[in-house]
């Protein structure tokens, strides 16, 4: 379903499990930081909201998505993390350039999780333009930080 029509910040909180003592990692992409200081305050608070402490979420900032597989990397390489949770924006532009970076960030963090057996959540906005970008980073979709959040709680619990 397209966060057209689904609110991002909706979810079961049935099952999840407890991450009072897990440590989770934040990379945050400084490109498009007007989205992705909000997509990491939705992460972030939705991790306090359901239990973490707030001394075991370490944020990390790359400069751009591309950067985020390799962040993520750092991150999940330490055996004290958890799980990561990679928030970046990318929106589309008038060049293919978007089709490349979508699909290596796509590629690489599902690579991290694979090689480090741990949870390393996408949580990348790839909208057509800034609006949208805004209704998905806690506008009248939601916040994708929040579903991200939500996602590596659920998948620690797996």
């Amino acid at each position: 379903m397209s966060s057209a029509n689904k609110n991002l910040s909706v979810y079961s909180d049935k099952n999840l499990t407890d991450i009072s003592e897990k440590r989770f990692a934040l990379v945050v992409s400084e490109w498009n930081e007007e989205v992705t200081e909000k997509l990491y305050k939705g992460a972030s608070q939705t991790l306090l909201k359901h239990g973490a402490k707030e001394e075991n979420i370490i944020r990390k900032n790359v400069p751009g998505s591309y950067e985020l597989s390799l962040g993520a990397q750092y991150m999940a390489q330490q055996e004290e993390i958890d799980a990561v949770i990679c928030l970046g924006c990318v929106i589309q532009g008038e060049t293919r350039h978007f089709e490349f970076i979508c699909q290596a960030v796509a590629q690489g963090i599902t690579q991290v999780a694979l090689k480090y057996n741990k949870p390393v959540i996408f949580g990348v906005l790839t909208p057509d333009n800034q609006k949208q970008a805004l209704d998905r980073a806690g506008g009248k979709h939601g916040n994708k930080g929040d579903e991200a959040a939500i996602a590596a709680i659920k998948m620690l619990g797996f």
